[in-house]
């Protein structure tokens, strides 16, 4: 089965069954501050999870983008990946628990012929707060699955949210793959990492409310959140081992042997996996409409990074010509045809790829150079600390593997223990913040971010109105304190342009104009001069936001009903976001 046959499958059989297709978002969360990038399907859909309407109805099916970073250093074995493809179906208030698996059920067995005996599922054990999911249990075994094959687990596997400390949550029913490998102990199970158990499908029911008071109450509007990992079924099905040896790798790892071969170079197997891995992740990041491009900054500082490792391990097989937009061609003609925005941002992706390598060339000549001092300063048969060998490797990006050869043609040894302890060190961090920044979730979506969010519709109309349609948005993140709004313009915005620019979303907000909400397809809201980056290809309706004579913008929401409702608009701070990118910060109702 080809990777286009499987999503194809997917969304029909979900299709069949009363479900909209719709399109894939941005990488970027428009709903979502908490995370950096879409890490699930459910991203794009927050404000429908909470209650708004989705033009598309109640069932909805899609095929999402997502980047995933937490796991960055598993990548190389046979099932990680930062960039993947979700599979996912959703109900808004309609199906709850017993529909959802059985779908579920029916597409592994019937279409993926999948043997029942082949499954695992895990289910949410209880606790002192909510009982165990016996409900789920039960539908279980009545689709003929033994007490052997159903593990129940606790809230750190099988219990999702709420994002906050409050909010929609729920136990989930995980669905594994048994690999045919013997179990590696006795209590040897799904939540283990041996191997023998590969997580295919995820099933969430947003089932409680999270109170304040730390109780929970049976929501209102209960929904079901699923997502496949399209990789992962796809190794399965096509009986391989790893991720790499599917159609997905075989083109891009084909013209990486190739380059290998022509240099005369060689790699490991983990080495050349973790370059087609990035390249793919980094293909996409870049290709999105959003326009990220590589800075020392969230989005930009995780695109940098991955960019920057590919680079890292071209130079340590010794090979100094850049290869980078010989292998993003290939991954563009791959996937343009499901992804045409790939195609469409082609001239982007090669010249920010070509402006990172020789940046980053030039960082590593200046490490050199550094490296060299330090080196200079430790005699034969001494030791480089374990601290200067990571500052090398952390403030100018130089590899401990060039460290350690630069040391040994001097005869001086590196405390790699010492290394390795601040390398540790620095990993918990980045697993720290990535725990809070990628846990990801329901934002806070109460009415002073909704108030907030169509304060960032009056901003990009203003900027538009003061610096021209050159103006485009680049991201926001809203928190319930304040907004942030990433936009395309090459130089600093003055003082004074800046005034304008207040002074046109307060006149809006002071005029106390009704927010109007249409539905309709994404041609007629162009046509209409709706702007918005919408990459939908299914002749879906979208939602409409106009703030007449300040805004007309395609939109998920969620909105005020009146510009009244702001108060006031005041901008704290403009300044440089990355490269083109310029980043306004502002308050409202002061």
């Amino acid at each position: 089965m080809t990777a286009q046959e499987l999503r194809t499958m997917y969304v029909n059989f979900f299709k069949e069954r009363g479900h909209q297709e719709i399109a894939s978002a941005s990488l970027l969360p428009e709903n979502d501050p908490t995370v950096l990038f879409t890490t699930a399907g459910m991203h794009p859909l927050v404000p429908y999870l909470l209650g708004e309407k989705h033009p598309a109805g109640k069932r909805l099916t899609d095929v999402q983008k997502c980047v995933r970073t937490e796991d960055i250093d598993e990548v190389g074995d046979d099932t990680h990946c930062t960039f993947f493809e979700m599979l996912g179906n959703w109900s808004l208030g309609d199906y709850f628990k017993k529909e959802s698996i059985s779908m579920s059920f029916e597409f592994l067995t019937k279409y993926l012929n999948i043997p029942v005996e082949r499954l695992a599922v895990t289910v949410f054990e209880g606790d002192e707060l909510v009982p165990a999911d016996e409900e789920a249990i039960e539908i279980w075994k009545s689709f003929g699955l033994s007490e052997e094959q159903i593990y129940r687990y606790g809230r750190e596997d099988n219990w999702w949210g709420p994002a906050g400390q409050i909010g929609p949550c729920g136990p989930d029913t995980e669905i594994f793959y048994d690999m045919g490998k013997p179990k590696c102990g006795p209590n040897c199970g799904p939540s283990c990492h041996c191997g023998k158990y590969v997580e295919i499908w995820n099933n969430v029911f947003m089932q409680f409310n999270k109170q304040a008071d730390g109780s929970f109450t049976e929501l209102a509007q209960k929904n079901v959140d699923t997502g496949m990992g399209l990789e992962r079924v796809l190794t399965i099905f096509n009986g391989k081992t790893n991720v790499y040896d599917t159609e997905l790798f075989i083109p891009v790892m084909t013209k990486l042997e190739e380059i290998l071969e022509r240099e005369g170079k060689s790699l490991s197997t983990r080495e050349k996996r973790i370059i087609c891995e990035h390249m793919r992740t980094t293909t996409f990041i870049l290709g999105d409409p959003m326009k990220i491009s590589p800075s020392n900054t969230e989005q930009g500082y995780i695109l940098r990074r991955l960019i920057r490792r590919i680079i890292r391990l071209f130079k340590k097989a010794d090979i100094n010509s850049n290869y980078l937009c010989e292998l993003v061609e290939i991954l563009i003609d791959q996937y343009s045809p499901v992804y045409p925005e790939l195609s469409e941002n082609r001239e982007f992706i090669l010249e920010q790829l070509e402006k990172e390598y020789n940046l980053f060339s030039k960082t590593l000549d200046d490490g050199l150079k550094k490296a060299n001092r330090y080196l200079a300063n430790v005699k034969q048969g001494e030791t480089l600390s374990g601290d200067l060998a990571f500052k090398l490797y952390d403030t100018y990006g130089f590899p401990i593997e060039f460290t350690a050869e630069l040391a040994l043609e001097r005869g001086v040894q590196v405390d790699m223990n010492g290394f390795k302890k601040k390398f540790e060190e620095h990993q918990e961090k980045s697993r720290q913040g990535a725990a809070g920044k990628f846990a990801g979730g329901l934002a806070d979506n109460n009415e002073q971010t909704a108030r907030l969010h169509t304060a960032t519709h009056l901003l990009n109309g203003a900027l538009r109105k003061v610096l021209g349609d050159e103006v485009s948005q680049r991201g926001s993140n809203i928190t319930s304190e304040r907004l942030r709004f990433d936009f395309s313009f090459g130089r600093k915005v003055t003082k004074e342009e800046l005034e304008q620019v207040e002074a046109i979303v307060n006149e809006a907000i002071q005029n106390s104009i009704d927010v109007i909400l249409e539905e309709m397809s994404p041609e007629q809201a162009y046509a209409e001069g709706a702007i918005g980056v919408f990459s939908g290809k299914y002749g879906e309706i979208v939602k409409v936001y106009t703030i007449p004579g300040y805004s007309k913008e395609i939109c998920g929401g969620p909105h005020a009903k009146n510009t009244g409702e702001l108060v006031s608009f005041k901008i704290k701070k403009e300044e440089a976001s990355s490269a083109g990118v310029r980043r306004i910060k502002a308050v409202i109702g002061e």
